[in-house]
């Protein structure tokens, strides 16, 4: 499988020539569980650039349902989109919606989240480094024990990028028996309350015996922590992902040890100019930065790669540096922590 990690910066009105070529397109938005935190700020993104571009937004909330999704997505065709950003609750369910799009000459950028379908532009973040991130900084603090791995939702692909990208990082480790893989748990739709019920299984399993928690979201990392603080094991090492809000007071308090940052404004932005670029006419291979790319299905998709950046105690101030989280948020609850919370 071949992979990139670019910082690809999209411009509209580059691929476009005018913004007055937007005025009457509208995008569609198909959210697969709009209740999480983290897709708040991926919205405020994403109609920003469908402002600035002079271009509508419509959306629609599955709720974490793949039939719900299906009919949101003829609904959003039906109210006349000229676009669609996708991000799928279910890789393999969604594909009569990028066909009913196909049939009506609709462009689809899958958002966040593989839709495996060459019709689809693929726009994300480097999930494999992320998982590489992860695994690097929990074993940065843990170097030899019990390692439990709390993976994503099984109908995600993204739960399998992150995990292959956490087990290159481990492997050595494991090879040289310094870590032992004790217990592994997919975590349906990415909910915290599931990651918490396999992470109290799994303690109960293994009485207690964990040093080492590898969890593929804060989401699950939330549900893991709340199980390793009923148990009074709070305190070893964590990861995550996304920059919750959340998930960076945990850093600065110490009970999560890593949180990879996918600056979620950068992606928003990104896929409200690639959807007006694609509605406007351009080709997905003329958007500035789109790489070739093998899905693991071995289809040739069209693609943008994000670069994630890892936020531990060492570099808590970067996200309040960039206006992603304030020193109160970041801080509170926190005493004597790390910077800037110090």
């Amino acid at each position: 499988m071949t992979r990139f990690a670019t910082a690809a910066v999209v411009t509209a009105g580059l691929l476009l020539g005018s913004t007055a070529l937007a005025q009457d397109l509208t995008v569609g938005v198909s959210w697969s569980n709009f209740q999480e935190e983290r897709w708040k700020t991926d919205e405020a993104a994403i109609k920003a650039a469908l402002d600035a571009a002079g271009a509508a937004y419509v959306s629609a909330d599955a709720q974490s349902s793949s039939a719900k999704q299906l009919s949101d997505v003829e609904s959003l065709i039906a109210q006349g989109v000229d676009a669609l950003i996708i991000l799928a609750q279910d890789s393999s369910a969604i594909s009569p919606a990028v066909q009913a799009a196909a049939d009506e000459g609709i462009p689809v950028v899958g958002y966040d989240r593989l839709i495996d379908d060459d019709r689809a532009f693929y726009l994300t973040f480097d999930n494999v480094e992320v998982g590489r991130m992860q695994a690097r900084a929990v074993l940065e603090q843990q170097p030899s024990g019990n390692y439990v791995m709390i993976k994503g939702s099984p109908t995600d692909p993204n739960a399998d990028f992150l995990r292959g990208g956490q087990q290159e990082v481990l492997q050595d480790a494991i090879d040289a028996g310094d870590i032992t893989i004790v217990a592994e748990a997919y975590t349906d739709g990415w909910l915290p309350a599931n990651a918490q019920r396999n992470m109290e299984q799994i303690l109960t399993a293994q009485d207690n015996n964990v040093d080492a928690v590898v969890a593929s979201n804060d989401g699950t990392a939330g549900g893991a922590v709340a199980a390793l603080t009923a148990q009074g094991m709070d305190g070893i090492p964590v990861s995550g992902q996304d920059g919750d809000h959340a998930a960076l007071n945990r850093v600065a308090k110490g009970t999560q040890t890593v949180s990879v940052w996918k600056d979620a404004r950068d992606l928003g932005r990104a896929a409200g100019e690639i959807a007006v670029a694609l509605a406007g006419g351009a080709a997905m291979g003329d958007v500035d930065g789109a790489q070739s790319w093998t899905s693991p299905s071995g289809a040739e998709l069209t693609a943008v790669f994000l670069k994630p950046v890892p936020v531990t105690a060492d570099n808590l101030s970067t996200v309040v540096d960039a206006g992603w989280i304030t020193q109160e948020a970041l801080c509170q609850g926190v005493s004597g922590g790390p910077a800037p919370c110090n």
